[in-house]
């Protein structure tokens, strides 16, 4: 059966907080066979929301004669004036008339019939999410496998996004479920049924789960005071990760413009670009000559489609020729792979940031002026073989200077001031990993030693994919930094698909070890060690973003990656790799560190972490409190540790909290640099009273209702 994974999280079209707009039918249900037209609504049980056709930004097409009529076969669908159904749920109940549409007040607009499931277990054929669109079927829809996954898919037939599966918590490729301060989820599965829903703590909160035209689910939370939706989370991240989100014979670039023409093409609907809707793609200008009245157009770094077919070419020469004496094939690549041609419309091209092939796009020879043909080609025939030739020689000399000097006792290697360990080295240092200090993001770390008794810290990534090169150069370029605020870099181990990275062991360990501990016993950092802590993390920070020059941006985090030396001298870890690049929010970027020490900053000020369940289970989120001290002007004391009982100056702590509320601003143009930052702890710039985020005033809300 097809139809509705859950039908309220699209309802929100036609749903609104209550309001008096023409005669409403005051009931919260639809039968079978009834229908809602114009200047009709249904109201929940208790009035808070309402359900009919709406138009204050968006207006529906035909909104005056439209309808929404329920079917008696079960079937809900939106009729427009000549009574023909411009969007269907595509669902059929087992019995005849006994399906109801229902508005709960929880803002869900369920549809149920007696037999109502999410996956039908008999025939495991999956219920669909689908995008409304101005047309009965959209391309993206969002579907329940019976493996119990959800699965984004392209029209019908291509999946390029997955949940992962549940985990007690929540799904597990969305982290932000695990956020549950506003949202509860939850995800059943029987024999009878499998579906996923959510309910937020509040009932005054308004929320909504879409699929929209951007091929992306995302979830919205009303923030009353300004009047805006706030986006909570969405999937996949970034737009280009959606298939085909630009049509045919397009490419996207999450870097620039998203979706831009081929060379040789225009767009198929140039008014629906403008509407935001690329996805009819594009078309050629001028059509093909066939044979050699053809040219192509190299288009290097790129996301080659999927649909090639593969040819045995000896050369890019024979894998060219090919393509051109075949009159359908659009696109050929060369590598060492193969040869690959494209037969088909060219569908989710991506301009990659490293990387990706060199795909050559036929195009009419109209295209390619003459002038092109005679100043590209041949010095870029040439530049190649030049390049390919100097790099040989490098190479050879390289091979010839590394077994000349290669120490044939030794296991180990160095490049530059790091040693690069072998995987045994590292098993007998940390006695095979049984000491275990802590884990992270990405990989747990152990305590070891080395043969001349030096300690050292090793950490065991995990789910980093790059291959050797790679790994080795971004390695080498953390090796070479040096600084007094900096965990010191001792070495690495590349074998196979093991990646690990030595550093020098700090004593003390993190330092939510010392801020977050139920023994007693341990003494209490004071506050003048707690802020010369952030003061010292701040340095480092602003010099990897300033002051290093091949430094790239490192990701920050947790208070867990603040390390402590012997004498509670700061030292912050720079252990960010690639996977390390994307933060589940955002691409990471200088002022996305400053956002994480932001959060650092609140808790240790506070002495607890930013998230916490109470014993009543109410979630508790610090920065929320810390925001309504900003907004009413309060003493920040009443934030400050209890476990200090006071004891802080009443000037470094206001600069400290004036820091960290301005470090955690939505927009990153408002967030200070890490060097100001330093500046205002020390007091050469004065931070005057910031204002709440979007974000934290949502969760204000929250808590005043």
């Amino acid at each position: 059966m097809r139809g509705y994974l859950a039908p309220e999280w699209i309802a929100y079209v036609a749903i609104k907080a209550k309001a008096d707009e023409g005669p409403a039918v005051i009931t919260d249900t639809i039968s079978a066979g009834q229908s809602l037209t114009a200047n009709q609504t249904i109201v929940s049980k208790d009035g808070n929301f309402e359900l009919g056709f709406f138009a204050p930004d968006h207006p529906i097409i035909y909104q005056s004669s439209s309808e929404l009529k329920l079917l008696e076969n079960g079937n809900l669908v939106i009729l427009n004036g000549s009574k023909n159904p411009i969007w269907s749920t595509n669902s059929a109940s087992r019995v005849s008339n006994s399906s109801e549409l229902v508005l709960g007040d929880d803002g869900n607009l369920v549809l149920r019939d007696g037999f109502n499931s999410s996956v039908n277990q008999e025939s495991a054929e999956a219920r669909v999410l689908e995008e409304l669109r101005r047309s009965l079927s959209g391309l993206f829809s969002l579907e329940l496998k019976p493996d119990s996954e959800y699965v984004l898919m392209w029209n019908g037939s291509q999946e390029y996004w997955t949940s992962g599966v549940w985990d007690g918590q929540g799904f597990s490729l969305v982290p932000e479920m695990r956020t549950r301060f506003l949202f509860n989820f939850s995800f059943q599965s029987n024999e009878n049924e499998s579906y996923f829903t959510y309910y937020t703590y509040n009932k005054n909160l308004l929320s909504r789960f879409v699929i929209d035209l951007s091929g992306q689910i995302k979830q919205f939370s009303w923030l009353e005071q300004t009047k805006m939706w706030n986006l909570f989370w969405s999937k996949p991240l970034k737009q280009c990760d959606v298939y085909a989100h630009c049509g045919a014979f397009s490419r996207c670039n999450t870097a620039d413009s998203p979706c831009q023409c081929l060379q040789g093409f225009k767009e198929l609907s140039l008014e629906d670009w403008n509407l935001g809707d690329p996805s009819g793609g594009c078309v050629r200008k001028n059509s093909l000559q066939c044979g050699n009245g053809d040219r192509f157009v190299p288009m290097p770094g790129m996301k080659s489609p999927i649909n090639s077919v593969p040819f045995a070419a000896d050369s890019a020469a024979n894998c060219k020729s090919t393509c051109l004496n075949n009159c359908s094939c659009n696109a050929y690549a060369y590598s060492g792979t193969g040869c690959s041609l494209w037969f088909d419309d060219l569908l989710n091209i991506q301009q990659l940031d490293n990387g990706g092939d060199e795909l050559y796009i036929r195009v009419a020879a109209s295209e390619i002026s003459s002038s092109w043909k005679k100043s590209t080609h041949l010095p870029a025939i040439v530049g190649a073989i030049a390049g390919a030739l100097v790099l040989l020689g490098l190479v050879l000399v390289l091979i010839w200077t590394w077994r000349k000097w290669r120490p044939a006792e030794s296991s180990k290697t160095v490049e530059g001031s790091l040693t690069a360990f072998t995987y045994r080295d590292l098993q007998v240092a940390t006695k095979n990993f049984s000491e275990r200090l802590g884990a992270g993001a990405f990989g747990s770390v152990f305590k070891g030693t080395l043969s001349d008794s030096t300690l050292i810290a090793v950490k065991k990534l995990q789910g980093i994919t790059q291959g050797e090169k790679q790994f080795r150069a971004e390695v080498s370029t953390i090796g070479t930094i040096q600084h007094v605020n900096l965990v010191r870099l001792r070495g690495f181990c590349s074998e196979g698909d093991k990646r690990l990275l030595v550093y020098d062991y700090m004593e003390n360990r993190s330092l939510n070890s010392h801020l977050f501990h139920e023994d007693d016993s341990k003494a209490v950092l004071d506050w003048k060690t707690r802020y010369n802590i952030a003061l010292g993390t701040a340095r480092g920070l602003a010099y990897l973003h300033e002051e290093c020059r091949d430094c790239s941006r490192f990701w920050f985090g947790k208070a867990h990656r603040s390390r402590i030396q012997q004498g509670f001298n700061n030292h912050e870890g720079n252990e960010r790799l690639s996977r390390a690049r994307m933060d589940f929010r955002r691409a990471i970027t200088a002022k996305a560190d400053v956002y994480s020490y932001g959060m650092m900053l609140f808790e240790i000020i506070s002495g607890r972490r930013n998230l916490e369940q109470s014993e009543n289970g109410k979630i508790d989120f610090f920065p929320t409190q810390a925001a309504n001290q900003v907004a009413k002007g309060g003493n920040v004391r009443v934030i400050l540790d209890s476990q200090l009982e006071g004891t802080a100056n009443t000037e470094e702590l206001t600069r400290a909290f004036r820091a960290a509320c301005w470090c955690i601003q939505d927009d990153e143009i408002h967030r200070p640099a890490m060097a100001q930052v330093v500046q205002i702890l020390e007091g050469f710039l004065e931070a005057m009273p910031p204002p709440m985020p979007r974000s934290l005033q949502l969760f204000v809300e929250v808590n005043r209702t």
